[in-house]
């Protein structure tokens, strides 16, 4: 246990400890000195940028991208404009802030994605200083401009730029400022002389935080802590203060004096989630060109010497340290293994590690260890808290000791549940694989748990770490669709990108791969290969796409429409059929769309089925556009039935018999002869008679006429009458008046006058004699051809029917 608390520092009540990540892979000939440097919390890649402010032509600044390790990633030369700050997004997108406000933002492998402006006034007086931070909204940038204003935009995926208002006295930039993010609130905390102002959207406000003397001058530092909830501020003077970033409440001020006189180069906060319960001072740590300080209660410091120059990063548990050479990561050590791990410690986990270790040496003393346990009846917890070291510790020998001491305790556990221990096993095997160089991700146990499985899963398939993407996920269990699919389609997506591999060889690379993995869609990989200008590469996918509604959109928007139908025809989906259909008609000639469908024989019959009950016009063109002389006439023939007049109808049904002879269908073009010779008799018996006898076919016309006919001349009346009860007459009723009178039964006529259409009601009552029905049924239609026919029927005797009609027809003559 010694070596393990070896570089272990005391820092008031808890121990502090600073662990090696790696010896760093790259070479940097000068160091980190005049260059830009950012790197991404949670283990993530580090970009630099040498000399950023050259501005010579002749001699650009070279970007180089890195994972944690050192290992390069990408490099390029930098030929945009000065570069005032580097920061990564929380998907690990680099942003690059420039002089003139313009941010741009390349991917990790240094491809440029996009650009946005932190506003037009900016070009003219130019970002003097700017911060990339992150809130509740996403990853924000903040910058103060030449003019002394500042200017937010809280989220960069959805651009709403902010300008704060004026700080009273402020010229150029501020000796010091940081970014808060409150109550889902972004505000600057600065320091202009001896004066502190928050700035929101709305008001600049003084403040005073409490505890910090007037005496101990100006704030020339200040740090805000990973979560946003504590601050540092360190003045001129030498004081450090610590407290909520709310500046409600103090937490310690102290002064390091004999380093008072100079300024740090450096300020962060270190905090970690496995605080002691009753410690609330988080630690500061502060960095001069040779020396880094850990500041706790009062001026309780730990000081360890630099060699060379080092950037530190803050993360949630701790800070990164990196230098040219090696990278460590600073933290308070946890209090489970303090408890464990410090010289005579009599905690149930250092009484059960000691018992193992007594066990593998095959001596007693494990019995009487396991017996004290018992006798506290600390077996459990003993368990539990070498479970629990182990996901804090580094160094993988540690692991495999406390984790075997654990397993040795819980076989003598009658009621121990597994869960915990089962998984910090799993947890553990997946931290040690990505925390290997290659891979370069340094991350702790507490940072694991904060990001999640699924988190950690996209940024090893973000950087195309996908064999052991692939492995963790079957090694975890996760579920396909959230993992082993979930990769496959990321890395079909980057193999399709591959300009030296030929298209049969890349589709069948990523068949082999990526079979019939359940929630992987070759579409959606066909579309990928697409957006890269491979349209064959995407055809070829689209292939082993099992769903023909996936590949037809895809087609379509290729402009593949011959294939996008066939396939659609092929799917038996008449619904996608008619969409395919519904597109190409809307994006081709009407010559060209008729003849891609003439080669696909469904199709086109689908069509006509949707023209017949739609499209009727569409549906003509198509039978001309065939010379389908047989279709055309039987679409005269439909459309006739649908025309009032007589003449149309004629018209239509001639055009029917001249294409029925096109055809050769002589019957056809007789029996529509037929037809029109039949209207034409209809219309000649209504004019005369009044039969009501047009457009009825000869067969339902002449049946009913037999019908009244027989039973008049058989005087069967009341036959008569039910038989005109039981359905609405076909022909009218006109024609029962008239059988009735050929018969001589007038009374029997009479029943039915009042049944005729108003057209026939004149004619009803003239078969009848009934004059003055007859006039009254004129005057009412103000019809003057059925005034004279009523007329003319009158007599000498009829004068009073005679006069009333002269007056109508006098009346209707002078309107």
């Amino acid at each position: 246990m010694a070596f393990i608390t070896a570089n272990w520092n005391p820092l008031g009540e808890a121990f502090y400890r600073k662990t090696e990540l790696y010896e760093m892979c790259w070479n940097l000939r000068d160091g980190l000195r005049d260059s830009l440097v950012a790197a991404a919390p949670y283990g993530g890649p580090i970009a630099l940028l040498r000399e950023p402010l050259r501005r010579s032509p002749s001699s650009r600044p070279q970007l180089e991208i890195y994972s944690a390790s050192g290992v390069g990633i990408a490099s390029f030369p930098w030929k945009s404009g000065p570069v005032v700050q580097l920061g990564w997004t929380v998907s690990d997108e680099l942003l690059c802030i420039q002089e003139d406000g313009s941010v741009l933002i390349y991917d990790l492998f240094g491809s440029f994605k996009r650009h946005f402006s932190m506003g037009q006034e900016v070009v003219q007086t130019q970002v003097l200083e700017a911060k990339v931070f992150h809130s509740p909204y996403g990853t924000g940038v903040a910058i103060v401009t030449g003019s002394s204003r500042f200017t937010l935009a809280t989220n960069i995926d959805d651009l709403k730029l902010r300008r704060l208002p004026e700080v009273p006295g402020l010229q150029g930039k501020p000796s010091c400022w940081v970014v808060l993010t409150q109550d889902r609130q972004t505000k600057v905390l600065l320091s202009n002389g001896l004066d502190l102002y928050i700035v929101d959207n709305t008001s600049c406000t003084a403040v005073v935080p409490p505890g910090l003397s007037p005496q101990a001058g100006s704030v020339v530092h200040m740090s805000v802590s990973f979560s946003y909830k504590y601050l540092a501020l360190f003045t001129d003077s030498g004081h450090l203060w610590t407290g909520t970033s709310n500046l409600f409440t103090c937490l310690s001020v102290c002064l390091p004096v004999c380093l008072c006189i100079y300024q740090p180069l450096y300020l962060s906060l270190c905090l970690t989630r496995c605080r002691r319960p009753k410690s609330q001072q988080p630690s500061v740590v502060l960095m001069w060109d040779r020396l880094l300080l850990v500041a706790g209660v009062c001026n309780d410091t730990i000081q360890f010497p630099l060699e060379d120059p080092c950037v530190l990063i803050g993360e949630l548990d701790g800070v990164r340290i990196i230098s040219s050479t090696n990278q460590e990561l600073l933290q308070e050590v946890p209090l489970v293994c303090q408890d464990i791990f410090k010289i005579a410690s009599m905690a149930p986990g250092a009484l059960l590690l000691e018992a193992h270790r007594e066990y593998e040496k095959l001596s007693q003393k494990a019995d009487e260890y396991l017996r004290e346990i018992k006798e506290q009846s600390m077996l459990g917890e003993a368990v539990k808290q070498c479970v629990e070291a182990a996901g804090h510790e580094y160094d993988t020998n540690t692991q495999k000791s406390l984790m075997r001491a654990a397993s040795f305790g819980k076989c003598f556990l009658t009621d121990f549940s597994p869960d915990q221990f089962v998984s910090t096993c799993r947890e553990l095997r997946v931290l040690n694989s990505v925390r290997e160089s290659s891979v370069g991700l340094p991350l702790t146990h507490a940072q694991f748990k904060q990001m999640t499985v699924q988190v950690l899963i996209d940024r090893l398939v973000y950087r195309q770490f996908y064999p052991l993407a692939i492995e963790i996920c079957r090694y975890l269990k996760i579920p396909d669709y959230q993992g082993v699919s979930r990769v496959l389609k990321h890395w079909a997506s980057c193999k399709v990108q591959q300009k030296d591999l030929s298209d049969e060889a890349i589709a069948r690379a990523v068949c082999v791969k990526v079979g019939d993995s359940p929630g992987v869609s070759y579409s959606d990989i066909a579309a990928r290969a697409y957006e890269c200008g491979r349209t064959e590469l995407a055809i070829k996918l689209l292939d082993f796409e099992a769903r023909s509604g996936e590949q037809v959109p895809l087609l379509l928007k290729m402009k593949r429409s011959q294939l996008a139908l066939s396939k659609a025809v092929e799917s038996g989906d008449t619904d996608l059929v008619y969409t395919v259909v519904s597109y190409l008609k809307n994006e081709m000639n009407r010559g060209d769309f008729f003849m891609t469908l003439r080669n696909q024989p469904v199709a086109l019959s689908l069509y006509r089925q949707f023209c017949k009950l739609q499209e009727q016009e569409t549906l003509k063109d198509l039978y001309n556009q065939d010379d389908d002389h047989q279709e055309l006439a039987n679409y005269y023939v439909t459309a006739s039935y649908k025309e009032k007049r007589l003449e149309s109808r004629l018209s239509l049904l001639q055009s029917a018999v001249d294409e029925y002879n096109k055809a050769k269908n002589e019957f056809a073009a007789k029996a529509t002869e037929d037809e029109m010779r039949l209207l034409r008799f209809q219309r000649k018996l209504d004019d005369e008679k009044g039969a009501g006898l047009l457009g009825l076919s000869l067969q339902v016309g002449t049946g009913v006429v037999l019908v009244l006919k027989s039973l008049a001349e058989k005087e069967e009346w009341e036959e008569l009458e039910k038989f005109s009860k039981s359905k609405k007459s076909p022909i009218g009723y006109l024609a029962f008046v008239e059988v009735c009178m050929k018969c001589n039964n007038k009374y029997e006529a009479k029943k039915y006058v009042s049944k005729v259409t108003p057209e026939q009601k004149v004619k009803a009552h003239l078969a009848v004699s009934d004059l003055e029905g007859a006039a009254d049924a004129a005057i009412e239609r103000r019809n003057e051809a059925e005034m004279g026919a009523v007329l003319s029927r009158c007599s000498a005797s009829d004068r009073l029917v005679i006069d009333r009609l002269n007056r109508a027809r006098a009346g209707a003559a002078k309107k």
